[in-house]
């Protein structure tokens, strides 16, 4: 496989859109077809390498820095990484995408609307921003810039999760 094989799939989305989901299936069926393949989630590095960072415009900022400069190294050592990330603003991916190489950055817009995601809200996390408990929750109280030109977009409210993950692996295969 060339560099350009193991490529950055950056799942970008709402809390409850379906990023998770979509990147543990993803991995799955990548691995049985035989690829290395590594999972950044956003939840699972924050209770981790990036547990000193809030949720401030700067610490989103940093948490999507320190993400981009760990899936750089992980591509160059032949990992196939999926990043499941909120990462709300336009210029924290698009300064992923120029760490991580363009050639190797493949954006995916998990772009299911705040109402399907605030109805599904698996973690209570909208019902607590509704009520002020939660500060800077994307999309209710911080914004989110949805990508401009994605290689993908994804409605997980229109789309079931093996439908979103077809099309996603079909892509996949298309591009490399």
């Amino acid at each position: 496989m060339t560099a350009a094989q193991h490529p950055t799939v950056w799942l970008t989305g709402l809390s409850g859109a379906g990023k998770s989901s979509i990147a543990d299936a993803l991995a799955r069926q990548l691995k049985a077809q035989g690829c290395a393949v590594a999972l950044l989630d956003g939840d699972q590095l924050r209770h981790g390498l990036n547990r000193d960072l809030g949720f401030t415009p700067e610490d989103r900022h940093e948490n999507i820095r320190r993400v981009a400069e760990v899936a750089r190294l992980m591509n160059a050592a032949g990992l196939t990484v999926i990043a499941a990330f909120i990462s709300p603003y336009r210029a924290d991916r698009a300064m992923a995408a120029a760490i991580i190489g363009a050639a190797h950055f493949i954006e995916v817009h998990v772009s299911t609307p705040l109402a399907v995601c605030e109805a599904r809200d698996p973690k209570g996390l909208y019902a607590k921003a509704r009520a002020g408990q939660l500060a800077q929750f994307t999309g209710i109280s911080a914004p989110y810039e949805a990508p401009l030109a994605a290689a993908l977009t994804l409605d997980t409210g229109t789309l079931a999760l093996d439908e979103s993950v077809e099309r996603l692996c079909r892509y996949l295969q298309q591009r490399l």
